[in-house]
């Protein structure tokens, strides 16, 4: 921190510490990148760093302090129950009382006595009837607020905070309950693996702050040509991840075609100058799950399908169905 000028102030320290506990990958890799180049460690810098390691506190504290309002919640209700057990008790003694009452002959005086008593009971037990059914009505109100926070929070712990899509949790999530449906009903599914071409020499040349913009860039492209129920997600870097359901490996690399077509398409911009920084290209692997496939497998022959679109000059699709396979394989070797 002193040799890049970080104020030694506690949040600084606290980021640095995540950095090399590797607490958080994403920003690990930056403030390693940054180091490596020598880069200036700016205020705002140091700034949207903290913010992007402090995610997963901020998520860890809005669910515990929901957790704690629903505990809050659950035990006034038990208590308002509980108080209503209390009156509904009071009220079935008043009326056994007066039962036994009834039994002998009595004076009109005291039978007059004896119904006020139970007329001015029924009331009480009215009022109290009516006051909880009001309390209960607020307090599930209150609920249904507290799930609608959880539900948000559980959102965002599910959101690559850079680029607006899925994370890796929520991939791995995604991708397990996908190849549990695809073998339940004996329907395709194929996954994409995608990585931005030369990278790191961008992040480089423009910086990081450039950089993300170049992420949120193809993040968008992702999302803007996958709909319905598949999924695309940031599997972590510059490497992007795409599961599409009810697709065998021909259709599959249809639409990765599409994507990596749109993606070169596009025009980066750089916001603070203006300049038109060029165009962007992926390489995309795509792989078919196969019979009795785990989701690491069909991963790690996605990823061996990016790897030999890289190798096939980047700005590629290839498939594992791809007669280049066997080519590249010896290439690789």
């Amino acid at each position: 921190m002193g040799e890049c000028d970080v104020p030694p102030i506690p949040e600084n320290y606290e980021l640095f510490y995540a950095y090399a506990a590797g607490e958080n990958p994403s920003v690990a890799r930056i403030i390693g990148d940054m180091l490596a180049a020598r880069r200036p460690f700016t205020p705002a810098i140091v700034q949207e760093l903290r913010e992007r390691s402090s995610s997963r506190e901020r998520t860890e504290r809005a669910v515990g302090t929901i957790g704690a309002n629903v505990t809050s919640q659950i035990d006034e209700v038990i208590a308002k129950l509980e108080a209503a057990s209390k009156g509904a008790e009071d009220y079935g003694q008043a009326l056994s009382a007066a039962r036994g009452e009834l039994g002998g002959a009595q004076s009109p005086d005291h039978l007059r006595k004896l119904v006020g008593n139970l007329i001015s009971a029924t009331k009480e037990m009215e009022t109290k009837t009516h006051t909880l059914e009001q309390e209960l009505h607020v307090s599930s109100q209150q609920v249904s607020e507290l799930k609608t926070q959880l539900e948000s929070v559980r959102k965002e712990s599910l959101t690559d905070p850079l680029t607006g899509i899925a994370n890796r949790k929520a991939f791995d999530t995604d991708l397990n309950a996908a190849i549990a449906e695809a073998r339940a009903n004996g329907e395709k599914l194929s996954l994409f693996m995608c990585d931005i071409d030369k990278f790191k020499s961008f992040n480089d040349t423009w910086g990081h702050q450039t950089g993300d913009q170049v992420l949120r860039l193809v993040a968008n492209c992702l999302s803007e040509n996958v709909k319905g129920r598949d999924t695309a997600a940031r599997f972590g870097g510059e490497e992007f991840s795409v599961i599409v359901r009810h697709a065998g490996v021909e259709a599959a690399v249809v639409l990765a075609e599409q994507i990596r077509s749109h993606v070169q398409s596009k025009k980066l911009i750089k916001k603070s100058t203006g300049d038109v920084l060029g165009s962007i290209t992926i390489s995309i692997g795509v792989a078919e799950l196969a019979p009795g496939e785990a989701a690491a497998s069909l991963i790690q022959r996605a990823d061996a399908c990016l790897y030999r679109a890289k190798h096939a000059g980047r700005n590629c699709v290839v498939g594992d169905n791809d007669p280049r396979f066997s080519e590249l394989d010896i290439d690789a070797a």
